[in-house]
């Protein structure tokens, strides 16, 4: 049988039918497999997690089959609870598909430690610009001793207790002053005079 004959042929047209059928078979069951695998057309809008715990975002984000990683924020803002979610990215809002992973950063439970300088013999204005520098709080009430010095720094209180050049003090604590009083006098206590934006509140 010559080739053309065969091309003419029922037994070829079968075949040709079958292939074709079996080609579009093959093409429908990909197409249906990648939708499947990259879930196609699946959007899932991102919660809002602000200030949250992560135990609460955590099946906040299961509910909906979504995953997420923890950062750790490098500074503490009052203004969210400890350990809670302070910012998270794909944003509140955001479409995503299932399994996305969601990055959290949280609020430290508290502000970072600072190491006290030694501000022993300094003037009150330069320990008040050096303090504020660093991140502390300055009381706008001094503690005066006597001493010789007029307004030189003789030693700095936290929390009613002495600090030493070297500890470290969370930072944002009020630090109170202890001054000399220029004459040797009693101990007392004065109201530092505000000095243009330097004392903070």
């Amino acid at each position: 049988m010559s080739v053309i004959q065969f091309i003419k042929s029922k037994t070829f047209l079968k075949q040709l039918i079958f292939a074709l059928v079996g080609f579009l078979i093959f093409a429908v069951a990909v197409v249906q497999w990648l939708k499947f695998t990259t879930n196609h057309n699946q959007k899932i809008e991102v919660p809002n997690l602000e200030k949250m715990s992560l135990a609460d975002a955590e099946t906040t984000l299961e509910n909906i089959d979504l995953t997420f990683e923890v950062i750790d924020s490098a500074s503490f803002n009052p203004d969210y609870p400890a350990r809670s979610i302070i910012e998270q990215s794909p944003e509140a809002g955001q479409f995503v598909k299932e399994n996305r992973k969601i990055y959290l950063t949280l609020n430290p439970s508290r502000y970072p430690n600072v190491e006290m300088p030694d501000l022993y013999g300094k003037t009150k204005r330069q320990a008040l610009s050096q303090l504020l520098a660093i991140g502390f709080r300055v009381d706008t009430a001094a503690v005066y001793v006597k001493d010789i010095a007029k307004d030189v720094v003789r030693g700095l209180i936290f929390n009613g207790n002495d600090v030493k050049a070297g500890n470290k003090i969370p930072k944002n604590s009020i630090i109170k002053l202890k001054l000399g009083d220029g004459n040797e006098g009693e101990l007392q206590i004065e109201k530092i005079e505000e000095e243009s934006g330097e004392i903070a509140f």
